[in-house]
């Protein structure tokens, strides 16, 4: 009875954190100066009910665990004739799951910004806008059909677009926003095609029934094929914007411009999860059409490989864990495109945790730095300021090393369990995409590690006025000198360490739930298309032959990197000098960003300023001659209205002769 209870609440789990983001919300709206100077009790009253939040979903994903069966429950929303929409909520494996990894991540977060936006004008709005974010996502989660799902990826989209916008007042950063929404809309577009297509297709938005009713009316010849791949490809494009896979990736490094909490929640663990998550969701649409399953693959294998390629020459350090993001989530997507519907999943979970620890390690580090640089992120990012701040920051610096050695995939490590099962499947799947993947995580372990070395180790760089100037000359920044407070960084306080050390503890012991020969989370996450469980054979020699592989491949990069970042012992810039072209390929991100604004941005205004012209010379000169053959005419009239009417009836007779005379030509 108590569980049934639970499940009837379970709608509390993103009502309470929208609740709380209202009640603020109203305050600085209402009573802006008052509810600022509440600082702490705002931002406890929004951490403790989402310490509610996080309560209730590990005593669902408990109760999952355990065996406990599915709930959904519906009400009836709106209705029109025999159409029929309904909402409500369902709680199975993947939702509960999602809770836990959601809630968890935003409480650290929330406890995290404390120390990190302390002194910040703007500290209780970020909260209100954490919490409405939260709840945002928490509803996308137990969303049961796909309007649901819409509703909520637009909030959570919209979530995004304030927060990467927080200091507003910044051009990069209210630029950074906009190149969010406009990338985002393309892909939700696409999206909301796709489902009104599969809603035509099938009668349903309930995702099971879709998938079901599509591929018997594929196999019927009811509906076409390639119609039914073009409505699962428009899908699709969600994913591709909101997950950041190629083409649509550009919008990610740019959104760090917004306050590192953020990049930490919804730009590593939670938000760009949630394209994932929807294919996830979608599985029962895309298994069976073969030729989107492959889209999906190749989208995420290519994907991974672009972002660790970029990642390796970036100096900036949240753009380069924003690249490593936009890798890892191509992973993920490929999982998701070979079948390997559990693996996807798990790396999902793993990466969650360990990125979120790295994004806020990074923003621990630039809270230290602005203690020497100030508060300029072109100068408190770069790491070529950095330098042995593992003797300033051990906590930090222990902890980015942990999230290092997980993404690296250096067991026992929980990226390791996760990649590894992926490359693993992938192999079996299609060797080019292994191939890939494997030179992909060699490329991980190398700019990871780059990282690691140009920001811990080696000699502490930030007073080399020399790098300030020439990085200043090149933002096009003057320096003020604002913001400089002393002449070696600092550990950052307590509430910012705190969730650092808890995140290291499921960056390293989480993937355990992974291992091949007791795959408890396999065994739990399943498959939404497989009716019964597939025992799948362990194969030791297999393992340590694939585990081996990824292992080496990923300590000859972490080789290379010390060689060349530790020791000195490789000129990394002679050898950048010798492929220059590479080296600026990466550099400059590819160039997809000149190609999208030349293409996209300069076609259209080119294509609006010839509609203007249009606009202007067509339109609104037929209006104008209109008014001045009104004007002229009347003004002329207005000379023939004597009042006399022996001259009216000249004027008609000389109309009627006029007629007549033209009559007899015509004739």
């Amino acid at each position: 009875m108590d569980s049934l209870k639970l499940y009837e609440y379970a709608w509390l789990i993103p009502a309470l954190p929208l609740l709380s983001s209202m009640i603020v919300g109203i305050g600085l709206i209402s009573f802006n100066q008052a509810t600022n100077k509440l600082r702490q009790i705002n931002s406890i009253f929004i951490i403790s009910t989402l310490g509610v939040c996080l309560t209730m979903s590990i005593a669902l994903f408990w109760s999952q665990w355990q065996g406990h069966a599915p709930y959904t429950t519906m009400i009836e929303w709106a209705r029109a004739g025999d159409f029929s929409l309904n909402m409500g909520y369902t709680i199975d494996h993947l939702s509960s799951l999602m809770l836990v990894i959601v809630t968890t991540v935003a409480l650290l977060v929330m406890i995290y910004t404390d120390g990190y936006m302390a002194h910040d004008d703007g500290y209780v709005r970020f909260y209100a806008y954490l919490s409405i974010f939260s709840a945002s996502m928490l509803g996308l989660v137990i969303s049961p059909n796909l309007v649901q799902v819409y509703i909520f990826w637009e909030l959570v989209g919209v979530c995004s677009y304030l927060l990467i916008g927080f200091w507003y007042d910044r051009k990069p950063a209210a630029d950074a926003c906009q190149k969010a929404f406009v990338v985002n809309r393309v892909g939700d577009f696409g999206l909301l095609l796709g489902m009104l297509g599969l809603y035509w297709a099938t009668g349903t938005f309930e995702f099971i029934p879709m998938g079901d009713r599509l591929h018997e009316l594929v196999f019927s010849g009811q509906v076409a094929g390639w119609l039914a791949a073009l409505f699962a490809v428009l899908v699709f494009l969600g994913p591709v914007a909101k997950s950041a896979q190629f083409p649509l990736h550009v919008w990610l490094p740019d959104a760090m411009e917004g306050p590192t909490p953020i990049s930490a929640l919804i730009h590593a663990a939670t938000m760009v999860a949630a394209g994932v998550f929807l294919i996830a969701r979608m599985y029962p649409v895309f298994e069976p059409i073969p030729e989107v399953m492959t889209l999906i693959s190749w989208t995420g294998c290519f994907t991974a490989f672009l972002g660790a390629t970029i990642a390796i020459t970036q100096n900036d350090i949240k753009k380069g864990l924003a690249y490593s993001t936009i890798s890892q989530l191509g992973y993920m997507v490929m999982a998701m495109g070979i079948g390997a519907y559990s693996a996807g999943l798990f790396h999902l979970m793993t990466h969650a945790y360990f990125k979120a620890m790295l994004f806020l390690c990074s923003g621990s580090v630039i809270h230290g730095m602005e203690e020497v640089v100030g508060h300029e992120p072109v100068l408190a990012q770069d790491m070529r300021l950095m330098g042995n701040l593992r003797k300033y920051m051990p906590i930090t610096s222990s902890c980015f090393l942990i999230g290092t050695l997980a993404i690296c995939g250096i067991p026992p490590f929980a990226g390791f369990w996760s990649k590894d099962e992926i490359l693993g499947l992938a192999f079996e799947a299609n060797p080019v995409l292994w191939l890939v993947g494997w030179l992909t995580a060699g490329l991980t372990a190398f700019y990871m590690f780059r990282m690691y070395f140009m920001t811990f180790e080696g000699g502490f760089r930030g007073k080399d006025h020399k790098i300030q100037e020439e990085l200043l000359q090149k933002a096009g920044i003057t320096l003020s000198g604002e913001g400089h407070h002393g002449e070696k960084p600092h550990e950052s306080p307590l509430t910012m360490t705190f969730p650092l050390m808890m995140l290291a503890i499921p960056s390293v012991f989480i993937g355990l739930l992974g291992m091949p020969w007791n795959n408890r989370f396999e065994e739990f996450i399943g498959n939404p298309n497989e009716v019964t469980e597939v025992a799948h054979h362990f194969d030791l020699n297999e393992f340590l032959i694939m585990g081996g592989n990824s292992v080496g491949i990923a300590l000859i990069g972490i080789t290379i990197a010390s060689l060349c970042y530790l020791q000195g012992k490789i000129d990394y810039k002679a050898i950048a000098i010798k492929i220059q072209p590479l080296y600026e390929l990466s550099l400059n991100k590819w160039y997809f960003d000149e190609f999208y604004d030349k293409v996209f941005v300069q076609g259209c205004r080119r294509i609006a300023r010839g509609i203007m012209e249009v606009d202007y010379k067509v339109v609104d000169g037929a209006v104008n001659l209109t008014g001045l053959v009104t004007i002229i005419s009347g003004e002329g009239l207005k000379y023939l209205e004597n009042g006399r009417v022996q001259f009216y009836a000249l004027i008609v007779f000389a109309a009627v002769l006029g007629f007549a005379i033209a009559f007899t030509v015509i004739s």
